[in-house]
């Protein structure tokens, strides 16, 4: 195992050890990045086609467009 030195966000690091249930920085660390090594493309394509899907219950169209002409 390699020794890093990184500078983290506190708060976000605080919040992912309460959502992933760890209690120390390199667990959580650890944790987080398995979780993401183990997200594959398949994955994620799933997730896009749910997001598709379903993304007229979850998004507000008429709104993004407003924002969309509105330079926002």
């Amino acid at each position: 195992m390699a020794r890093t030195v990184v500078d983290l966000d506190e708060s976000v690091l605080a919040f992912a050890q309460q959502q992933l249930g760890t209690k120390t920085k390199r667990d959580t660390i650890n944790r987080a990045l398995a979780i993401a090594a183990g997200t594959s493309a398949d994955d994620r394509a799933r997730g896009l086609a749910w997001l598709k899907d379903n993304a007229d219950q979850i998004l507000d169209f008429e709104v993004l467009e407003e924002q969309e002409r509105s330079g926002r």
